[in-house]
C-alpha cells in the first residue's frame, strides 16, 4: 500500500538509479524522491558511446534520453555532482559531506567500476575508461589527434571500440589473454567470425597475450607490454570486467553475495529492511542454472530498478531469475544469445547435446540476405534448450529475445523444430535458422538411435 508522505532517497544515476526514481514516483505521486548522483548528467546511453567513436552516430548529443527539466516535471529531486559519502542503516540516513538526509526507503544503485589493472604503469596519463559522457567527449577530441590505440581485453566493450576505433581510420590493436573472442563465455565457432570481421575493418588481433606493463615517456603512456611482446601506442582503452561499486554497501553492514554484488531477492529488497539495490551494484539468479550472477546489461539495470522503485513506493513486483538475452556487434558481424553456450556449459560441468545449423536472414534471391549460425543447447536426457548462441549479419537481437522467452517456459529443441515463422522475402527465409538447428539435433539424436515421443493423439 502506498505511504503518504513517503521519503525515498535514491543512490546512482545510471538505467537502474533513473528508472527506480520515476517509476517510485509513478506508483506513489506523494512520495518525495531525492536522485544523488556523483556526475553531470542522468538518462543517456553509455552504451552508444563506442559509436561516437566510431562516427556511426555524428555526435554525444543523440545519446541523450531525457532533460533534467523532464524529472523535475515529474517530481523528481536531481542533485547533480553530489557524492554520497556514508549509509546510516540505524538512523535511515544518508550523509553527503556534512549534509544529512533522511529516507524511509532507500535505493541503491550505485552502479559498477572496471576492474583496473594492478601492473606497472597504470597510472600514467593516457589509460581511458568508457564510462562517463563527459569524459568520453573529452576522449573524443584526443583521438582526433593521435594515431595509435591499444584495446585491453577482447570483452563487450573492448570489441565495440575496437570495431569502431578502426572504424575510425586508427591503427588498433585488441589484446588479450584467452584464444578467441570472449572466450570465458562465447564459443570459439561464434566468435571467429567477428574476428575476421575486425580484421577486415584492420585492426590487429593479440590472442595469448598478457598485458604486464604500460611504458611511458614524460608521464604519458606509450608502450604496451605483453607476453608476446610490446606494442607502440598513443593511448590505452581499459576494458576489462566490470566490477560491482559497493563500497557505500559494505561500510554500512549490507550483504554482499559471492560474486562482489549486493545479495537482493526477488523484489529487489536487500538484507536491510526498507533497502533496496538494483542495477550492476547487486547479484540476481540465473535461471538455468540457480548460479548468482552480476554485470548484466543495461536493460537488466533498468528493468531492476524499476522493480526496486515501485517496490520502495508500497508495490509489490517480482522480478525472475534471468535467462540474459544478449547481442552485440563485433565490427560488421552481430553476435548474441541468451543463458549459457557450449564453453560455459563444459566449464561448469553442465551434460550438455549441441544442435547446430546455419541458416538465412531473407529470402536467399533477396538483396541484404546473409548467413546465421544458430547454435542450441539443450539437456541430454528431456531436450529442453537450455542456452543458444548465434551469428550473423541480421536478426540476431529478435531471435535472442526470443528464445530467452521461450527457453524461460521450458521449450525443448522439439518444440523449435516444428515451431511456426514468418516468411516473407524481405525480411524472413522459408525456413527458420532456429528451426533447422532444432531439426539438425534431432536428426544426429536419431542416427544414435534416439525416438522422440509421439504427437498427443497419434497411435
Amino acid at each position: 500500500m502506498a505511504q503518504n508522505n513517503l521519503r525515498v532517497i535514491v543512490v546512482g544515476g545510471g538505467a537502474a538509479g533513473i528508472s527506480a526514481a520515476s517509476t517510485a514516483r509513478t506508483v506513489n505521486p506523494e512520495a518525495s524522491v531525492i536522485l544523488f548522483t556523483e556526475y553531470e548528467d542522468v538518462a543517456y546511453s553509455p552504451c552508444g558511446i563506442p559509436f561516437v567513436h566510431g562516427r556511426e552516430i555524428p555526435d554525444f548529443k543523440g545519446l541523450f534520453l531525457q532533460t533534467s527539466e523532464h524529472y523535475a516535471e515529474i517530481g523528481i529531486d536531481l542533485r547533480f555532482q553530489t557524492t554520497v559519502t556514508g549509509i546510516d542503516l540505524n538512523k535511515r540516513t544518508v550523509s553527503v559531506g556534512s549534509q544529512v538526509f533522511e529516507w524511509d526507503r532507500l535505493i541503491i544503485a550505485t552502479g559498477f567500476e572496471y576492474e583496473k589493472p594492478d601492473i606497472p604503469g597504470s597510472d600514467l596519463e593516457g589509460l581511458h575508461y568508457v564510462k562517463n559522457i563527459r569524459q568520453a567527449m573529452e576522449f573524443d577530441k584526443i583521438l582526433d589527434q593521435i594515431k595509435k590505440v591499444v584495446v585491453m581485453a577482447a570483452t563487450p566493450l573492448g570489441i565495440e571500440m575496437t570495431g569502431n576505433l578502426a572504424h575510425r581510420g586508427l591503427e588498433t590493436h585488441l589484446v588479450d589473454e584467452g584464444g578467441w573472442i570472449m572466450s570465458e563465455v562465447a564459443d570459439p565457432d561464434i566468435m571467429e567470425p567477428v574476428q575476421k570481421s575486425l580484421e577486415e575493418l584492420g585492426a590487429k588481433i593479440h590472442f595469448g597475450a598478457k598485458v604486464i606493463e604500460f611504458k611511458g615517456s614524460n608521464g604519458k603512456v606509450k608502450t604496451v607490454s605483453t607476453t608476446n611482446g610490446e606494442i607502440d601506442c598513443d593511448v590505452v582503452i581499459v576494458a576489462t570486467h566490470k566490477q560491482p561499486n559497493n563500497r557505500l554497501s559494505r561500510e554500512a553492514g549490507i550483504k554482499i553475495g559471492s560474486t562482489g554484488g549486493i545479495l537482493v531477492d526477488d523484489h529487489m529488497r536487500t538484507s536491510v529492511k526498507d533497502v533496496y539495490a538494483a542495477g550492476d551494484c547487486v547479484e540476481v539468479i540465473h535461471g538455468v542454472t540457480d548460479i548468482p550472477i552480476q554485470g548484466l546489461s543495461g536493460s537488466h539495470a533498468y528493468s531492476q530498478g524499476r522493480v526496486a522503485g515501485a517496490n520502495a513506493a508500497g508495490g509489490d513486483r517480482a522480478y525472475d531469475p534471468v535467462y540474459v538475452p544478449w547481442g552485440m556487434v563485433g565490427g560488421k558481424v552481430q553476435i548474441g544469445g541468451v543463458s549459457l553456450g557450449e564453453t560455459l556449459h563444459k566449464a561448469l560441468g553442465i551434460p550438455h547435446f549441441v544442435a547446430v545449423a546455419q541458416g538465412i536472414s531473407r529470402a536467399r534471391y533477396y538483396p541484404g540476405v546473409s548467413r546465421i549460425r544458430v547454435k542450441l543447447i539443450a539437456d541430454p536426457k528431456t531436450l529442453r534448450v537450455m542456452g543458444a548462441q548465434m551469428v550473423g549479419g541480421e536478426g540476431i537481437k529478435e531471435r535472442a529475445d526470443f528464445l530467452a522467452f521461450s527457453i524461460k517456459r521450458g521449450a525443448t529443441l522439439h518444440d523449435f523444430a516444428w515451431m511456426e515463422n514468418v516468411y516473407s522475402p524481405p525480411i524472413g527465409a522459408l525456413m527458420e535458422p532456429i528451426a533447422l538447428a532444432a531439426q539438425a539435433g534431432l536428426a544426429e539424436l536419431a542416427k544414435r538411435g534416439y525416438q522422440p515421443p509421439k504427437f498427443a493423439g497419434a497411435e
